[in-house]
């Protein structure tokens, strides 16, 4: 079998038509070129090159062969210059787990700028809550995750992940729009319901820590990942909700009241890989959150 590194340096000293230029143009000895083509020619099983003073003439069989090597060496170089564009262009598949509050406003925006920019970019988009999609990216099976991490209940990210924070918000009390009070104490929500994002998820786990933190036992009626159906439980009068400020909705039966204490929350970044998409991506979900 011919050895593809011996068929490149043939394809130089055949383009040079000299051991010595071709030793050159290759960064290698003149002694290491000669070598390889002696040992190409026991390969091939026939003399490949004929010396003529300090310059060397192709046999029958030589110039054969070199036809050949130009063509491998060339579609060689095609193919690092297909490898190299792909390193740096923004194409493919990529895989985006986000949690809901962050999804409609923010990331979809983002893919749908980054879609009509990057046509050849194939966005894949999965929903859920931040611990599971942190696990899911560390696992890699996603390349990056939006997720959600409380003052009262700061998340968890695995070991070896990047993380950028997007955004910080305040997070409001939602309540139906006959309650007049400008300003809502938390210690004074003793009798409230409440409706939240479902047990396990950080918002969950954010809302009874502040609670508990100002002495109030929360009673939990309404479990719902979907922020808009939360908003729709309290302009019905049945629960109050903490909703950040990117999930706000303009609704005619709700208004929207600051806390005391104050409860805030992050938009976080995370990605375990520099692919281009991803860098892309985190530029679109900036400039998303920038206008």
């Amino acid at each position: 079998m011919l050895s593809w590194d011996r068929m490149k340096i043939f394809a130089a000293v055949a383009e040079h038509g000299s051991v010595t230029r071709a030793a050159e143009s290759l960064h290698l000895t003149g002694p290491g070129v000669s070598q390889h083509i002696r040992k190409l020619e026991k390969e091939a099983g026939t003399s490949l090159v004929e010396r003529e003073g300090r310059s060397i003439r192709l046999t029958p069989a030589g110039r054969a062969l070199a036809t050949r090597a130009s063509a491998m060496s060339a579609l060689a170089d095609a193919a690092e210059d297909d490898v190299a564009s792909i390193d740096t262009a923004v194409t493919g598949a990529l895989r985006v787990g986000a949690v809901a509050s962050a999804l409609r406003r923010l990331v979809v925006p983002a893919l749908a700028d980054l879609s009509r920019t990057y046509p050849l970019l194939r966005p894949e988009v999965v929903d859920g809550e931040g611990v599971d999609l942190l696990d899911r990216l560390q696992h890699r099976t996603l390349d990056l995750v939006v997720f959600e991490s409380w003052d009262h209940r700061p998340a968890t990210v695995p070991a070896g992940i990047e993380v950028h924070t997007l955004h910080a918000e305040n997070v409001h009390l939602a309540v139906p729009a006959d309650d007049r009070r400008e300003v809502a104490s938390l210690a004074d929500e003793e009798a409230s319901v409440w409706t939240v994002c479902p047990t396990g998820s950080d918002a969950h786990s954010a809302l009874v820590h502040a609670l508990r933190e100002a002495g109030i036992e929360p009673t939990i009626r309404y479990e719902v990942s979907d922020y808009s159906t939360q908003l729709a439980l309290v302009e019905a009068g049945l629960a109050v909700a903490l909703v950040p400020d990117t999930a706000r909705a303009k609704t005619a039966g709700v208004r929207y009241l600051p806390t005391e204490p104050a409860v805030t929350r992050s938009l976080r970044a995370a990605s375990s890989t520099r692919i281009p998409a991803v860098g892309a991506l985190l530029d679109a979900l900036n400039s998303i959150l920038s206008k």
